[in-house]
């Protein structure tokens, strides 16, 4: 089998068991950033990924969703973040760089600049890796959506930069008072039932793991990026793994509003059936 791995920092918690060979998953582990893993396992190249919840809306028929495991928050994320040289609101007409990477974030973000900050932008899509944005000089961009790792370095060292700083997954918790789920982990419906189940028990035991030791792995976090050990500490302990009833009433709103302007396929949610 082939699963696929987002090699940001959120991913720690999930993969840091398997990595240290703690748990034994008898696949192979293919790393990509999300818009990379949600065209694989479109393609059928792969077949358990974590992907977008916009990639698993976009095409609901074809996954199963592995139950109680998701890239989650109730409140903020710290690591999708509108960064703005001036006011949300004031943002009309002009350009936001957005991340050709997240299509999740991307929605989310549609979403907030119409019904929150009710204003409407220039997206100009543009890369956000960690490189890309600390190394960007380019000031024909007001604001830029930035996720992942890029996120929190850019938020622990360029806030100089940007006076205005929204945690995406913060607006959403007050706008809808409920958690946002950025990912889900999926299987192909053509992936053999006992396959993935074993798979999803792998992941489960290392998420559990990873849970348990949050302290190594925000060490861990802290030299792969150079952002301070307290930050990644706080960051790896305030996001949620599970997929829980709150979590789906959340997931499942975030889907409503977008089958609502017509941006994804009206769908269900179908799970991994049990053994």
């Amino acid at each position: 089998m082939k699963i696929g791995r987002i090699p940001y920092i959120n991913c720690y918690p999930v993969y840091g068991a398997i990595d240290r060979g703690v748990i034994h998953l008898d696949a192979q582990l293919v790393d990509g950033v999300p818009s990379d893993l949600n065209r694989r396992m479109a393609t059928g190249e792969l077949d358990i990924s974590v992907v977008s919840a916009v990639e698993y809306a976009r095409d609901s028929a074809r996954y199963l969703l592995l139950p109680d495991l998701a890239i989650s928050c109730d409140g903020p994320v710290r690591s999708v973040m509108l960064f703005s040289r001036r006011p949300a609101s004031e943002l009309g007409g002009r350009n936001v760089l957005v991340s050709r990477s997240s299509m999740t974030s991307v929605a989310l973000l549609e979403l907030l600049f119409e019904n929150v900050w009710h204003t409407s932008p220039r997206f100009v899509p543009g890369d956000a890796e960690v490189r890309d944005v600390v190394e960007s000089t380019d000031d024909a961009t007001d604001a830029r959506l930035v996720i992942g790792d890029a996120a929190l370095v850019l938020g622990s060292t360029q806030r100089d930069r940007y006076p205005y700083v929204y945690d995406l997954g913060e607006v959403w918790k007050q706008w809808t008072d409920q958690p946002f789920v950025f990912a889900v982990w999926v299987a192909q419906r053509s992936t053999d039932v006992r396959q993935a189940l074993n798979a999803h028990a792998g992941l489960i035991a290392s998420r559990n793991w990873g849970l348990s030791h949050l302290p190594d792995l925000a060490e861990q976090a802290h030299r792969a990026t150079g952002v301070s050990r307290l930050i990644c500490d706080d960051y790896l302990s305030g996001l949620d793994y599970g997929l829980s009833y709150p979590h789906l009433a959340g997931l499942t709103e975030f889907y409503r509003r977008l089958v609502e302007r017509g941006r994804i396929p009206n769908g269900t949610l179908t799970f991994l059936p049990a053994a």
